[in-house]
């Protein structure tokens, strides 16, 4: 008499409920989901581009610019450095890959290579005979800086979409500089293109009043200003202006820690708010500097700038610029995810609209449909009441499925649902094969229940090598693959798993219990 464990019973249909009412969800709408108790509330498969419809977006991550901005930042810093130790130089500046700066006196030399030295340890300094020294960094930390800008990007990219509300999006690093960014259900792919290509670099800069109208004009900036433009042409002239700042950062976006849309004197304006560090700058700034002009950049273009009335001591002040309603929230959006470390360039754009989506859905839902109908018909006509028994551990098959990936937050995908056809040709050939073995035991004369205990424990090695190999197979086309090949791979992989629960254990206990209750003198099989 074959004997299951009544904790086994229990636990495997413990199992089977869980991933019966974990698979409804993904059926109903979201809607109707939300008004489940919370209790009874269960996570909905994430569907993919091809069947949601969205944008597909591929971001390369300009690593140019990140040398280039160091390379500033670092003539900066020589410039600070020489000047507080009394170092005469000349011809400070960015040549080729590196900070260039010509001492006068040669006497200089061993204090100008400390000083360089103390600004950055993992610089490398070099100084020819002629006194022309060079500042820079080897290829391997330009490589870490360059991954880490990219890494960087990465989260800021993702806080971005996040902040926008867009459900299941995919942001992942594609190759070595490109970010790929898949946003099912988006409708307006403009607005998100508009987020990601603004780097969003805010800084805090005085107003040079040294510069008169002329050497604007003539883009004649003092020594350490620079000339900038403003980000809106002017509504009656229709050219930019421009302005000459002081080239040093008085306050920088970084030192931001929330930003909001808001209202002043019924114009729409962002409201911004300091952390400690920027807040004692920003009230040392405007209190030394009454009267004078404080100009807001953003992305090196200047947005506002007005003058300072009286000192802003508690941290928080508002950006004004003629913004409308949505420029303003947009404004506020991407100064709370922070500045890009380097611009985003989209190379490569694709729109799936949502009928295009449902039309997939429709198609491989049918086809999933009629698979099971004929396996669930060939199944009956060759092995009758056994027959039935696989159609319903295929089912089994199925809602396990649907509810791991709702568990592990997986996204499915059109290739996802040719998976999981083959998954289901995959579970019903275990039950062909133990059936089959039943058969060749009832002719070899054997009753049946031992027939039954053999067949299953003789088939189940050959199912267990046969599911393992299109496991593994499974798991290296998730690891090398990509795409549409992992939501293939990933389908699959889980579609074989279960398989294992439902064609060999649920089916043996419905079998055996069909035995006991009917006790038959000869299998209908």
């Amino acid at each position: 008499m074959i004997q299951i464990q009544r904790w086994k019973i229990i636990v495997v249909t413990l199992l089977c409920v869980w991933g019966l009412l974990y698979a409804v969800p993904s059926f109903l709408p979201r809607t109707v989901v939300e008004q489940f108790p919370r209790w009874l509330r269960a996570d909905r498969i994430n569907l993919g581009l091809d069947l949601q419809g969205g944008s597909h977006l591929l971001l390369e991550v300009d690593t140019r610019a990140v040398k280039v901005d160091r390379l500033q930042n670092m003539v900066d810093d020589v410039r600070v450095a020489f000047r507080n130790q009394r170092v005469n130089y000349t011809d400070l500046g960015v040549e080729g890959d590196a900070v260039s700066v010509r001492l006068r006196d040669p006497a200089d030399r061993e204090r100008a290579v400390t000083t360089l030295r103390g600004i950055d340890s993992n610089a490398t300094v070099t100084v020819s005979a002629e006194g022309v020294a060079r500042y820079t960094y080897s290829e391997r930390l330009w490589e870490d800086r360059y991954s880490a800008a990219i890494q960087q990007s990465l989260e800021i990219v993702r806080r971005r979409i996040d902040e926008t509300g867009t459900r299941e999006p995919t942001i992942v690093r594609h190759g070595k500089d490109r970010i790929l960014v898949q946003l099912p259900g988006v409708d307006d792919p403009e607005r998100i293109k508009r987020l990601l290509g603004t780097t969003a670099k805010m800084t805090f800069h005085l107003v040079d009043s040294r510069a008169s109208l002329a050497d604007i004009e003539a883009n004649r900036a003092p020594a350490g200003s620079i000339i900038v433009e403003y980000d809106r042409p002017d509504p009656v002239t229709g050219r930019r202006d421009r302005l000459a700042i002081l080239r040093r950062v008085a306050v920088s976006g970084e030192n931001l820690t929330d930003a909001q849309p808001s209202f002043n004197n019924g114009e729409p304006v962002v409201a911004f708010r300091f952390d400690a560090v920027g807040a004692r700058k920003f009230g040392e700034i405007t209190t030394e500097n009454v009267n004078r002009l404080f100009a807001i950049l953003l992305d090196n273009r200047v947005i506002s700038a007005p003058s300072i009335r009286e000192p802003i001591l508690g941290g928080s002040g508002i950006i004004t610029g003629g913004f409308t309603v949505q420029s303003a929230n947009e404004l506020a959006l991407l100064l709370r995810a922070g500045a890009l470390p380097a611009p985003l360039k989209v190379l490569e754009e694709r729109t799936v609209g949502p009928d295009l989506g449902s039309d997939s859905i429709r198609a491989g839902s049918i086809a999933i449909v009629i698979g099971y109908a004929l396996i669930a018909i060939l199944m009956v006509v060759g092995y009758g009441l056994f027959g039935i028994f696989a159609n319903i551990t295929l089912i089994l098959n199925i809602a396990f499925t649907i509810a791991i990936m709702a568990a592990l937050g997986a996204t499915l995908t059109l290739p996802g649902l040719a998976g999981m056809v083959l998954g289901l040709a995959m579970a019903v050939d275990a039950n062909v094969l133990i059936y089959e073995r039943i058969r060749e035991e009832e002719r070899q004369g054997r009753s049946p229940f031992p027939a039954v205990d053999i067949s299953f424990q003789r088939a189940y090695v050959t199912i267990l090598d046969s599911n393992l190999t299109t496991l593994i197979a499974a798991m290296f086309l998730y690891a090398f693959g990509s795409g549409p090949v992992r939501g293939f791979a990933v389908t699959l992989g889980i579609g074989i798993a279960c398989s294992m629960l439902t064609a060999v254990t649920v089916t043996r206990m419905m079998i055996v219990g069909w035995l006991k209750w009917a006790r038959p003198k000869q299998l209908p099989i």
